[in-house]
């Protein structure tokens, strides 16, 4: 049983199950789903998400989802609630119990206790004539057949419904809440996906030196200022306009192609209409038009003028790869 092939078979016997229970789910999505959505994208207060052992793990995970998605929710430990918690259910708030079985002790105590304080109750569950199926508002039926576990004990593919559940709610209500990427980049200041969605290439070119010459520039004096400048690279401006661009490669060009550059000006050796972006552009875009044209830097311009250039070195340095 220890071989890699049985590894691998159990490996996929496992996958196989969750995603069969998964793809059922869609055959139990009911009137009560779309009530259920309805009830909390209309509601005044929070989403209470409460579970105990493995169901309490799932319900902190969609409690996330909800709070990055718009819609503010809390977690509430079932063992805790009915030990003090229990105040942290406001009169407004939609509560959630996650239970596979629907009969736990806990459970059995805590529904009588919220369902007394009037708040709406939404079930997950995957026994829907249990105890919380019968006393909750709505039922989202979260049934699997069996567990991915070969003792059918373990908790697997009822978790793993219990989980997409929670993000077909989740994604519903972003919906219904014309929830978009700006929205979201507020809820995710943080690292490489926060600045995905609201890093533009002025907040990385404004840092940087500028590198420029004119079309006149002798070639000795356009190589000093790209060293100078250490971008690999300088804009060809006149009257701040950019005519051109000259790269480390023109150099090496330049170099392969001609004996004696003494008398070479930049006009000379640069390529004409080089690819630029206004500060305001999303540095993932930027990225996308580098990696479209296969170059590494992009020259940033203003109102027609010359503003300065973004790296791709700046963009894995930020993250954004």
């Amino acid at each position: 049983m220890n071989s890699e092939k049985s590894i691998i078979q159990i490996a996929k016997q496992t996958i196989e199950a969750e995603s069969n229970a998964i793809f059922n789910l869609s055959n139990l999505i009911t009137d009560d789903f779309a009530e259920a959505v309805k009830l909390i994208y209309n509601s005044k207060g929070r989403v209470v998400i409460t579970g105990i052992g493995k169901s309490a793990i799932i319900a902190n995970k969609i409690v996330a989802t909800l709070n990055s998605t718009g819609t503010p929710s809390v977690f509430m430990h079932a063992a805790d609630a009915i030990h003090g918690d229990l105040g942290l259910i406001l009169k407004d708030d939609v509560v959630i119990c996650i239970s596979k079985s629907g009969n736990t002790p806990e459970i059995k105590v805590l529904v009588p206790l919220i369902k007394n304080a009037k708040n709406k109750m939404i079930a997950i569950t995957g026994n829907k004539d249990s105890f919380l199926g019968q006393q909750v508002d709505y039922v989202l039926n979260a049934y699997v057949e069996k567990e991915a576990c070969p003792n059918n004990l373990a908790p697997t593919t009822s978790t793993t419904a219990q989980l997409v559940m929670g993000d077909a709610l989740a994604v519903c209500l972003l919906e219904m809440r014309g929830f978009s990427s700006k929205d979201f980049a507020k809820y995710h200041p943080g690292g490489s996906l926060g600045k995905k969605l609201y890093l533009r290439v002025n907040d990385i070119s404004s840092v940087n030196e500028k590198p420029k010459v004119s079309g006149a520039t002798s070639v000795k004096d356009v190589i000093i200022e790209i060293s100078a400048k250490r971008l690999g690279v300088t804009a060809v401006v006149e009257n701040d306009e950019i005519i051109g661009i000259v790269t480390d490669g023109d150099i090496r060009r330049m170099l392969s192609n001609s004996d004696d550059f003494t008398t070479l000006k930049a006009l000379d050796i640069m390529s004409a209409n080089p690819k630029s972006v206004t500060g305001e552009t999303m540095a993932v875009d930027a990225l996308e038009i580098m990696e479209t044209n296969e170059i590494t830097q992009l020259l940033v311009e203003e109102n027609g003028k010359y503003a300065g250039v973004v790296h791709l070195h700046d963009l894995i340095k930020e993250g954004i790869i």
